[in-house]
């Protein structure tokens, strides 16, 4: 939690009243490799900051194939916003790579933050900001951006993570096949 504070600290002013409501709604946790924290069809109320360890969330669609959205490593938050903020099941499975350590929020109470201190708000917009950004970059660079291109991006982003991730995660992420995946590869090896 301690690491999380000082996150915190270092875009905002933040009161020990705030950093005592931050503990008191929050649990340190533990999981193992293969543990599901979310599972899609669920209810969701939960949020989760890593603080170490690889997770990844994805979605399963109608035929079966499982499409991976995002990878947390430290200090990157997850869950399933979608599920949260429109109070409905979850789309999407959050599970750990490896083990991981992560702080774990009540959804609703970590929302709530702002009507109590305010000073956090800046924090958590600039969060929001972040991932929009993030989120339209990902949309761009698929759109524009050789798979090629994606995977070296990919790997800048998730230094190590192939250590974690399989092969079908990472190809899903990229939004390619897993062939073509061990073609760029060993493209890649031969440079």
């Amino acid at each position: 939690m301690k690491e999380l504070i000082k996150n915190i600290k270092s875009r905002i002013q933040l009161s020990f009243e705030a950093e005592e409501y931050l503990f008191s709604i929050s649990k340190k946790k533990t999981f193992s490799k293969g543990a599901v924290l979310i599972r899609q069809g669920q209810n969701v109320n939960k949020i989760y900051f890593v603080t170490d360890g690889c997770l990844r969330s994805y979605c399963i669609d109608k035929n079966g194939k499982e499409h991976t959205l995002q990878f947390a490593i430290k200090n990157w938050w997850i869950s399933d916003y979608i599920a949260i903020h429109n109070n409905e099941s979850a789309t999407l499975t959050v599970e750990c790579l490896k083990k991981s350590s992560v702080i774990e929020f009540n959804a609703k109470k970590l929302n709530g933050i702002f009507k109590l201190f305010p000073e956090y708000e800046p924090f958590q917009r600039n969060l929001l900001e972040r991932h929009v950004v993030s989120l339209h970059r990902r949309i761009l660079n698929q759109l524009q951006l050789t798979a090629s291109e994606r995977y070296d991006l990919f790997l800048d982003q998730y230094p190590n993570i192939e250590q974690y991730a399989r092969n079908y995660h990472i190809a899903s992420y990229l939004g390619i096949t897993q062939e073509s995946l061990s073609r760029i590869r060993v493209e890649k090896a031969k440079i």
